[in-house]
């Protein structure tokens, strides 16, 4: 159903920034790449943010199935347009202050992350690739506090302000999930409005925090200078 495609597209995209972050501020390059810079993103404020190889390499890292070895192409691209839109983000969130991450949310997204995989020895393989010896790797866990760090940028920024209607419910119930729901479960009995508010409220929420990012991103860029040094 329509409701369902637009949260799984909001979050998968938010996961897409949030994913790339690891890599957003760190100096630490794989030990086995010969390293280039990629593309430079600039602001007019400070020094341009680099784009590396390696930093391409280690967004894939965090992906299950992605090869590595060699990366694809079009792999590459995909994580260097995320790249510059988080290193965008990063940007902007270092103008807003914010409380470090405690060891227990660092812990948290080590788990969140490893779930994504077989085990933590297949993901740890993949880590070798790129560097690194486990994931209680000092630098590995850094990376992690960094993920934290932009999450509750993106809470704060995107999601916090957010507010849905009693009439925006109605409306995307009568306009949006009643029709989609008889065509794809005809003869049942439809979920009244009461039953199904919290997850449209969520999926409205999803929908209207895309939209912010996607409106920033759009901003950011037109003011920003983005140069690609580097084909991948």
């Amino acid at each position: 159903m329509k409701f369902k495609f637009f949260q799984l597209k909001a979050a998968f995209f938010l996961f897409g920034l949030l994913l790339v972050f690891f890599v957003a501020t760190s100096n630490i390059k794989a030990q086995q790449v010969v390293d280039k810079t990629v593309a430079t993103i600039g602001d007019g404020v400070g020094d341009p943010e680099l784009v590396t190889y390696s930093d391409l390499l280690w967004s894939l890292a965090l992906q299950p199935g992605v090869p590595l070895n060699p990366p694809t192409s079009e792999d590459l691209n995909r994580a260097l347009q995320l790249l510059i839109n988080q290193r965008l983000f990063a940007l902007e969130a270092e103008r807003v202050p914010r409380a470090a991450p405690t060891q227990d949310e660092i812990d948290r997204e080590i788990k969140r992350v490893l779930a994504q995989f077989p085990s933590t020895a297949e993901f740890e393989k993949r880590l070798r690739v790129v560097g690194f010896d486990s994931v209680r790797d000092e630098n590995f866990e850094r990376m992690m506090a960094q993920r934290v760090a932009i999450e509750k940028y993106l809470e704060f920024r995107f999601r916090s302000f957010v507010v849905i209607t009693p009439e925006d419910e109605a409306k995307y119930y009568r306009d949006i999930y009643a029709p989609e729901f008889r065509r794809a479960n005809p003869g049942l009995l439809m979920p009244t409005l009461d039953e199904t508010r919290a997850r449209i409220s969520q999926t409205l929420t999803e929908q209207k925090v895309e939209g912010d990012i996607e409106r920033f991103l759009d901003f950011a860029k037109r003011r920003s200078e983005i140069i690609i040094l580097s084909e991948v």
